[in-house]
Parts: structure tokens; sequence; C-alpha cells
């Protein structure tokens, strides 16, 4: 019986869910939806007490600090994402020398690469927060969640990790991760809710950050 070769390659984790383009309403798109792709992404969890030496090794080798309350910390190359007591998201623009960093703070944290295992979408556009208030159980007004928050909550039941950025052109900037597994139910629900709005999709695979 021959033996048939086979070749695994990288998959985006939107890869047969969405394309690029316009959906919904035609014209002026009310949010642009730009598909992030080629990030590294990791957990850290500090050991106990250890969060000190933890966030002084992490700015000794890239720069930021980690926060201690639900925020995010953009820096140059990587951001830190409160995902809890004691625990981060650390997020790459790249995946280039991203595992011997994780290598170097595995001394000082619990570790584990999630580059594979998350999706993440940037929401901008004069209709963002009218999409966001169709799932989101909570209040994104500019006084009450600023720039630099973050939030662990749910949209049509999907766990997802919300935050927002500095803002942009078109006013306030969002980001949403959510699990590889639950893109399509994730995708299902954001189409049908900005399609009233029109929403123009497009894929950044250059980086993960923007």
């Amino acid at each position: 019986m021959a033996e048939t070769a086979t070749s695994w390659a990288p998959r985006s984790a939107w890869a047969g869910v969405v394309q690029a383009g316009q959906i919904g309403v035609a014209g002026a798109a009310g949010v642009t939806a730009t598909l992030l792709d080629g990030f590294g992404l990791a957990t850290l969890i500090a050991a106990p007490g250890g969060t000190l030496a933890l966030s002084q090794l992490v700015e000794s080798r890239i720069g930021i600090t980690l926060p201690t309350t639900p925020k995010i910390v953009p820096g140059a190359s990587h951001d830190a994402i409160w995902s809890g007591p004691d625990q981060w998201l650390l997020r790459a623009s790249t995946r280039e020398g991203f595992g011997s960093l994780l290598e170097a703070l595995s001394a000082q944290a619990a570790v584990s690469d999630q580059s594979d295992a998350r999706a993440a979408m940037r929401l901008t556009g004069p209709r963002v927060r009218d999409i966001l208030a169709k799932g989101v159980m909570l209040d994104l007004h500019p006084s009450t969640f600023v720039v630099g928050d973050t939030a662990l909550t749910s949209i049509a039941h999907i766990g997802v990790h919300l935050w927002r950025l500095a803002d942009g052109p078109d006013g306030s900037v969002f980001e949403i991760m959510v699990a590889r597994s639950m893109v399509g139910s994730f995708w299902s629900w954001f189409a049908a809710s900005a399609a009233e709005f029109g929403c123009q999709v497009s894929i950044d695979r250059s980086t993960g950050r923007g």
C-alpha cells in the first residue's frame, strides 16, 4: 500500500469563515472590521507572591509593565493585557523570537503559548458602539469605558476579551479576542449585527497589532 505524504501549513483562525469585502447595507460603512493575523500570544500566570519579579522581568525584556487592574498596556512591539489577578495575556506583533521570550519569562511565571488558539479583530467606525450594544452587556460609553480599559465578558453567550485602544480618525477603537473554536458562532452574531450599519471587512496578515 502506497504511503501518502501529508504536509501541514498554518491556517488563519478566520479562514473558511470570513472573507474581505462589504457586508450588510451598501454605501459608507458604519464600522470597519480588521481581522488580525500573525500575532504571538501567551498567557502569563505569576507564581504566588511573584508578581513584582515577573513584572520587572517583563519590563527589562520588552519595556512594558504588567497592569494590576483591568487595563491593556501597549508597547512598541508587545501588549500586556490584564486577564485576572496575577494573570495576563502577552501579545507580540509577530511570532519571530516569541518562543525565546516566553522561555525567559517562564523563570517567573507559568507560561502557555496561545498564538494559534485565539482569533482577534479590531473595530472602528461611527457605529461601532451601536453594533457592540447588541451583544455586550457593558456600558461602553467613553466616559465609562475609557482608553486602555479591558474586560472579560460575553457576546451572544460566547466568552470574549474586549479592550479599547487609543481613538483613531473615526473615533473609538475596540479589539475583541475570542477562542478559535468559537469563531464561526461569533462571526454569525457579528455579521448579523453589523449588517444594519454596513461593515467593511479587511484582513491584516502582516501583524497582529495594526
